[in-house]
């Protein structure tokens, strides 16, 4: 069972220079000084390989926070 705080220690994981605790749920992904395009494809790849949901660069655009991306993840899960 997926909440916000697992989802959030999937991505400090899968980047390595973003400090453990920094994601919260209303961080705006953009505000980071570590974000890039390359971070959008990263995203969009571990959200395929490990919740099995496609996100498109689009759907990222749409979006500013962390709760956000986990709300369409949720939502297309089902």
């Amino acid at each position: 069972n997926m909440n916000i705080t697992k989802f959030i220690l999937v991505l400090e994981t899968e980047f390595e220079e973003i400090e453990p605790g920094t994601l919260k749920p209303d961080t705006n992904f953009r505000d980071l000084d570590e974000w890039s395009s390359m971070h959008a494809l990263i995203i969009i790849a571990l959200i395929d390989t490990d919740f099995n949901v496609s996100i498109t660069g689009e759907d990222l655009s749409n979006i500013e926070t962390v709760s956000q991306l986990f709300d369409i993840v949720i939502e297309r899960m089902k």
